[in-house]
């Protein structure tokens, strides 16, 4: 199976570099309404088969173009929501993004025992968003869309394909509506065949614009 995982859209959250994990969240901004209207056309060589987001707004926002394309029904699913910040909710903090981001790349290698603070520990983080994962590859479509959100794209990744590691997810960026590419199974495991650090749409250059889940972290307590 071929697997997109997609970044969101930019929101106002993300402008502000809030932890901004709760649903239902917030809507998009007007650019990132325009790098949703741009999936379509950049992914128009895909044939996707079945079309997944997260139950947060932005997700299903992003998604609505390549479903009104492809004439997929949206697959909402609470497993690939954002990695649930708890008591890091709606701070903006240099503390607080590299105890969060430093927590999810830990799930990625290997201590998924660990707690985010006031939240969910790793083996259920992982763990919910296999299980849309697994939903997917029993569809028998050869190519899957999932809109979902920069640090669970990044920390899944991380942990379950063969060929990127944490240093690897850690170092390069995935922007509003950045898209890694993946091919496997459940099964058989997953490779990387692509890491997007820019967005398929429109693009504010300026740091910071894409939120703190999709920046390259720097010194995170792995």
């Amino acid at each position: 199976m071929r697997l997109l995982l997609i970044r969101h859209g930019q929101t106002p959250s993300n402008l502000k570099r809030l932890l901004d994990t709760a649903e239902p969240g917030p809507a998009l901004t007007p650019l990132g309404q325009q790098q949703a209207a741009a999936l379509p056309e950049a992914l128009a060589g895909e044939e996707i088969g079945a079309l997944y987001a997260s139950t947060l707004i932005r997700t299903q926002l992003t998604a609505a173009p390549l479903a009104a394309r492809t004439g997929l029904e949206v697959q909402v699913r609470s497993g690939i929501r954002e990695l649930i910040a708890g008591d890091l909710e709606m701070r903006g903090d240099e503390e607080a993004i590299a105890t969060y981001m430093g927590t999810a790349f830990a799930w990625s290698a290997g201590d998924t025992g660990l707690r985010m603070p006031g939240g969910e520990i790793g083996v259920e983080a992982l763990g919910r968003f296999d299980a849309v994962v697994e939903e997917a590859a029993g569809t028998g479509a050869s190519t899957v869309a999932m809109v979902s959100h920069g640090a669970a794209i990044r920390m899944w990744t991380a942990a379950r394909a063969e060929n990127i590691d944490v240093d690897f997810a850690t170092a390069h960026l995935l922007r509003n509506t950045g898209v890694v590419v993946l091919s496997g199974s459940p099964d058989e495991g997953w490779w990387v065949h692509a890491w997007a650090g820019r967005s398929l749409g429109p693009e504010n250059g300026a740091p910071g614009t894409s939120g703190p889940t999709g920046e390259v972290v720097d010194g995170a307590d792995l």
